[in-house]
């Protein structure tokens, strides 16, 4: 079987190789390419696209009403506005005028729903795909997305996350996959990140000396029983040196930006974070988190929403703009989201409690189709219609936009097989 013929197998509506497809082919070419060797070449034609993801996360829960699925004239709807989009029918709250403008380019799902409504396990499973499970920590989607899809030669860290952690705290990392796919966090996007530079004292070569001492060192204890360790501590340790000598490192200086493009994305750390996250995929960083915490509006919702709105809004809108100005955004999917939603009762203190049953989420770029609305939450936000979309069914979407396999297995340190997302199934709709 040659490698053209592997990579036309034909698949499910998930982008999988049924079993009797896959062993049919395997068959056929079995005096061909070995099985090991025709994946290889399938992860190597992944990493030849170049494709990257910025998940852009709303920590603490933001509300659809006041974001995306807004409900005017209704009880449920407050005092927030509806305002038209460049998308002919679909409407969104008055504080995203710029996101307004670039809809035809973002495609909205408002009937997400997680079965979850306290933050740190809605926010474990929105980015990893499982609830909490006794001694095994999952790894977070930029963790298994940087994995399947991040070039091996890449010389800066294949997973950054910029801002906050939120309610996930150090729990979301890389879990059972090596260490090299750990997040690698930028707390302020107005400075270069700590500790990049070499010190005062210190020249390439002097760098170089310390590292083969430390070689020495790792491998004596290696030796002694410290295998798994070493090889965690080399990965991390060669990734930092690396990173130390790249001339990539100028992705992290948005002191190269002109002021009028910084103004546009918002002097906020959101903003500056979401122009960061854009000149790292451009450089070949393949996954950026931004976070923005705050959206846990339990009190005071309509404020405080329109405030964290206004940064979201320029954020976003302007990332999607700029990718696609730059012929980016095709081979960029961009994921807007947070843990869940808000209850459509607005409560005594004029805020909106924990509501996991609907919410929205709004993806654009990676071969999504702009201007879609999925599923609706009726009148009054409470009731599902159309297609509900599980937390399973968004990573297989995430997946079939950046051609991954969703059923693929890895292998926790103890040898338990576990796949990357525990079922759901693509929306179709988003695609064609």
């Amino acid at each position: 079987m040659t490698t053209q013929s592997f990579m036309q197998v034909k698949t499910n509506r998930d982008g999988v190789y049924s079993r009797r497809t896959f062993l049919r082919s395997v068959a056929a070419g079995a005096a061909g390419l070995g099985l090991m060797e025709s994946l290889a070449v399938h992860a190597q034609e992944l990493r030849r696209r170049e494709m990257s993801c910025i998940l852009l996360f709303m920590n603490g829960g933001p509300s659809q009403f006041e974001t995306f699925d807004p409900k005017p004239g209704h009880t449920n709807g407050g005092p927030t506005l509806a305002i038209d989009t460049a998308t002919n029918g679909t409407r969104i709250a008055d504080s995203w005028t710029n996101v307004a403008r670039e809809m035809n380019d973002i495609a909205l799902i408002r009937t997400a729903t997680n079965r979850e409504g306290e933050h740190q396990r809605a926010s474990y499973l929105m980015h990893t795909g499982y609830l909490p499970l006794g001694g095994i920590r999952f790894p977070t989607i930029g963790s298994v997305v940087a994995s399947e899809i991040g070039r091996r030669d890449f010389d800066l860290p294949h997973f950054v996350q910029i801002g906050g952690r939120g309610f996930g705290g150090s729990s979301l990392g890389s879990g059972y996959l090596p260490m090299q796919f750990a997040p690698f966090a930028v707390g302020n996007p107005n400075q270069m990140p700590a500790n990049v530079t070499l010190p005062g004292d210190a020249n390439q070569a002097r760098l170089d000396r310390r590292l083969d001492l430390m070689r020495d060192l790792e491998r004596d204890f290696a030796e002694s029983g410290g295998a798994a360790r070493v090889t965690d501590h080399r990965a991390h340790v060669t990734g930092a040196a690396n990173m130390v000598r790249s001339p990539r490192l100028q992705a992290f200086d948005l002191s190269r930006e002109t002021a009028a493009t910084r103004d546009r994305y918002g002097r906020t750390t959101f903003g500056q974070g979401c122009l960061m996250a854009r000149r790292l995929v451009e450089t070949g960083v393949t996954f950026v988190e931004v976070g923005l915490g705050g959206w846990d509006t339990h009190q005071n919702n309509f404020d405080t929403c329109r405030n964290l709105s206004t940064q979201a809004d320029a954020g976003f809108a302007n990332l999607v703009r700029d990718l696609r100005e730059r012929g980016r955004l095709d081979r960029t999917l961009i994921i807007w989201t947070g843990e869940f939603g808000r209850t459509p009762r607005i409560n005594a203190n004029t805020g909106r409690d924990h509501y996991p049953r609907a919410f929205s989420v709004a993806l654009a770029g990676g071969g999504i189709c702009g201007g879609r609305v999925i599923g609706s939450t009726g009148a009054s936000g409470s009731d599902l219609t159309g297609r509900a979309v599980s937390v399973s069914d968004l990573f297989c979407t995430v997946c079939h936009s950046l051609g991954i396999d969703p059923r693929k297995e890895n292998q926790t340190p103890v040898g338990r097989p576990i796949r990357l997302v525990d079922g759901g199934t693509h929306v179709r709709e988003l695609f064609s």
